[in-house]
């Protein structure tokens, strides 16, 4: 069992490598392989049962792009492939066409999905999400500089929230077996089910770590996400 995360250098904001920390208690017996900015990922080489990659500045987006621009057939053949890929925060905007900033300049992106994003540094978007995938409810947050538009195979439809821009009920990218999403959580940590959903694709049969405390922690908070959009309702 081979797991990847990718540029935890610079990909390391909001805490979201807790995500990482999580799958090192529920998978001691796994390799969990960091690979930099100057190193060739391994996924493109080898089988690797998860590639992560999580939230970063906006200038190490740009350094992440260039890195992964030299790779971009390959990532998309993974994608084709069925690797498995979570791809957490603002990382889902470097897999689209560009990143637009406030003084309308452009930032490439890798291109590999039909949407792009633009920054409003001066306006942060905060918010508490619950959304749906598939028959799994999904709890978590946002903070994001930027919005999402165009169109992209979805990851949630949102019951409560933002979704990709301030005015979209659907989040996130699902394409096989890829999942890029704006949530925050972390998201592997306040999510048991899903957990065990992308433990399934990895081919896991292992129990999650402190299964019972984060069923019952995510149990709590999704009721209090629910009777939280009661009251705006």
């Amino acid at each position: 069992m081979k797991i990847e995360i990718l540029y935890s250098e610079v990909a390391n904001l909001f805490g979201d490598m807790a995500n990482i920390k999580y799958l090192e208690k529920c998978l001691p017996k796994a390799k969990f392989i960091y690979t930099s900015l100057n190193e060739k990922p391994r996924f493109i080489k080898e089988k690797i049962n998860l590639v992560y990659m999580g939230p970063m500045s906006e200038n190490s987006q740009e350094l992440v792009i260039k890195t992964l621009s030299n790779y971009k057939k390959e990532i998309k053949d993974a994608i084709k492939n069925n690797v498995n890929f979570l791809i957490t925060g603002n990382a889902i905007e470097i897999f689209g066409k560009y990143i637009e900033n406030e003084d309308g300049t452009k930032i490439k992106g890798l291109g590999l999905f039909e949407i792009y994003s633009k920054r409003k540094m001066m306006k942060r978007y905060n918010s508490i999400e619950l959304g749906t995938f598939e028959d799994l409810e999904i709890v978590g947050f946002k903070s994001s500089f930027t919005e999402i538009y165009g169109n992209a195979p979805k990851f949630l439809d949102i019951v409560r929230g933002y979704g990709n821009s301030k005015d979209s009920k659907v989040e996130g990218i699902k394409k096989n077996n890829f999942i890029a999403t704006t949530l925050l959580g972390p998201i592997l940590v306040i999510n048991p089910f899903f957990t065990k959903y992308l433990f399934k694709k990895m081919g896991i049969k292992s129990k999650l770590a402190f299964e019972n405390e984060t069923i019952e922690a995510y149990n709590k908070r999704l009721e209090e996400f629910k009777d939280m959009k009661r009251e705006l309702d």
